[in-house]
């Protein structure tokens, strides 16, 4: 039991010494992006850069590019430390990373594109940078920003926003900021129509304490490197709560109402003949012999038509009249 105790106690300095190593393989292969956004002219040299804590050469560690497209997969464009294609593409290293340099670049090659360290089994990707080459602008492009309906404001929780870049050629940079404050990039879907045009949905959520502060609230879209930027701003009122809303509502709905009934009230008396309405006919007056008074009865005499043989048809009125009792 002692010897087993002297053992434990003889291993731990090397497993503290493993331990120390995979934190600091964890940490050189730790990648982060330098700049998010990237727009180049077409023709020109597009330059994407990778960095880490380390030097991202030898030791057995390889450098991969990725990218990807519209409707398209992530594909690997490039393996540094390879000599081909270097007409397309290059790696140039630097003190804590690397570049990949894209010459002649084209308005096709726009894209998402991702550094990749591979040492021994392992594949870790950067956040990705976004190339935007040329202007992805087009004349069918509109932008539209999609903020919480006013039904939902007292819910607790948080409140989601989308902005909407439609008719774009290429990508576009998306941004979000809170009355002036830079706010992280939303989750952005990208939606391709049949005319090869992309519409690009950037989603972002933010607490609903935020939202009803009163805070304007922008979504800013960029198309190109010399354009000028697009921006959709929305607020929340504090004042405007449902009650007033629901309030307006039931005034707007008694109006129209009664703006209905007036003119409908109007016609009727005056014109009902417009409705499909008959006018009724007054009833003949009675005449005086057969009016009764108070105590009297009506006797009335029927004198019913005669008919004889071949002189015709003789008519008698009928005569009735009054008799007191």
């Amino acid at each position: 039991m002692q010897d087993a105790n002297l053992l434990t106690a003889t291993e731990m300095p090397f497993v503290r010494y493993l331990l120390l190593s995979c934190m600091v393989l964890g940490v050189r292969l730790s990648l982060y992006q330098t700049q998010r956004f990237l727009f180049v002219e077409i023709s020109a040299t597009a330059k994407i850069p990778c960095s880490s804590e380390e030097k991202l050469e030898g030791g057995g560690i390889s450098v991969y590019w990725y990218r990807r497209r519209a409707d398209e997969g992530l594909t690997c464009i490039k393996k540094c430390l390879n000599d081909q294609n270097v007409s397309k593409f290059a790696c140039k290293a630097e003190m804590h990373g690397l570049v990949l340099e894209i010459y002649n670049v084209q308005a096709d090659e726009s894209g998402d594109y991702y550094c990749a360290v591979k040492s021994s089994s392992h594949l870790k990707f950067d956040n990705g940078s976004t190339l935007i080459v040329g202007d992805s602008y087009t004349t069918s492009s509109w932008v539209l920003l999609l903020a919480p309906s006013l039904l939902g404001l007292n819910s607790p929780g948080m409140a989601d926003l989308a902005c909407i870049v439609h008719g774009i050629s290429n990508p576009v940079q998306i941004s979000w900021n809170i009355s002036g404050d830079q706010q992280e990039q939303g989750l952005v879907r990208s939606l391709k129509a049949k005319d090869g045009s992309l519409m690009l949905i950037s989603h972002i959520s933010i607490l609903m304490d935020t939202w009803t502060s009163a805070k304007i609230l922008t979504c800013e879209v960029k198309f190109n490197s010399s354009g000028k930027s697009v921006k959709k701003s929305a607020r929340h009122v504090e004042s405007f709560d449902n009650r007033c809303f629901l309030s307006i509502i039931t005034l707007a709905v008694v109006g129209t109402l009664v703006l209905l009934t007036v003119p409908l009230s109007l016609i009727w008396i005056c014109c009902p003949w417009m409705l499909g309405v008959q006018p009724r006919s007054s009833a003949p007056p009675v005449p005086e012999e057969q009016r009764v008074g108070q105590d009297g009865i009506l006797y009335c005499q029927l004198d019913f038509d005669l008919r004889h043989p071949g002189l015709g048809t003789v008519e008698r009125p009928a005569r009735g009249k009054s008799k007191k009792s």
